[in-house]
């Protein structure tokens, strides 16, 4: 789990000796940053890989197409569609689950250390050893061979010693449809 809520945590002022801040709270005791990772890493813990697959797949275009205001509404609306039990939307509030997301967090971005950002994706490099990637940005999504495609390519450029960078020139919006 890529967390925003960890990404965006302040960092420790190492000269200062003072630890990193607490995160807010949003309205209802839920965390606005925190709760949808915490019903994630409930659903992981609980329910496995396929879960979380189909709730994630749920929960995104709630959240980006329909723009419903994440909370216990939106997150009924995921379990629902994805068939999941309702009684999972209560991780939603509950800290217990932080050390999960911190700890997946910190997997998938030391690989990238201080420029670790979303999308996070990793592939081995000829040793084996994990490489991470920040991307692909990629809209629309492709589909089929196509994503097969760009897989291939991303592994391909991964397992090449001495790539470190590709980069082009935004010049439209997103297409989340």
């Amino acid at each position: 789990m890529m967390s925003l809520a960890v990404l965006n945590e302040p960092r420790p002022d190492v000269s200062a000796g003072e630890p990193a801040g607490d995160h807010t709270r949003a309205a209802g005791g839920q965390d606005s940053e925190w709760a949808p990772v915490r019903l994630v890493a409930a659903t992981q813990s609980s329910m496995g890989d396929q879960a979380v697959l189909d709730l994630y797949t749920q929960l995104g275009p709630l959240i980006h197409v329909d723009q419903m205001p994440i909370g216990r509404n939106m997150f009924a609306r995921a379990l629902g569609r994805a068939r999941l039990p309702h009684s999972l939307a209560n991780a939603a509030g509950e800290p217990f689950y932080d050390s999960l997301v911190r700890a997946s967090h910190r997997t998938g971005t030391e690989p990238l250390g201080e420029i670790a950002a979303c999308p996070i994706i990793q592939v081995a490099d000829p040793d084996g050893a994990p490489i991470g990637f920040v991307g692909p940005l990629v809209t629309p999504c492709p589909r089929g061979e196509a994503a097969g495609r760009l897989w291939d390519a991303v592994s391909l450029a991964g397992a090449t010693r001495g790539f470190f960078s590709l980069r082009r020139l935004v010049t439209r919006g997103p297409d989340l449809t």
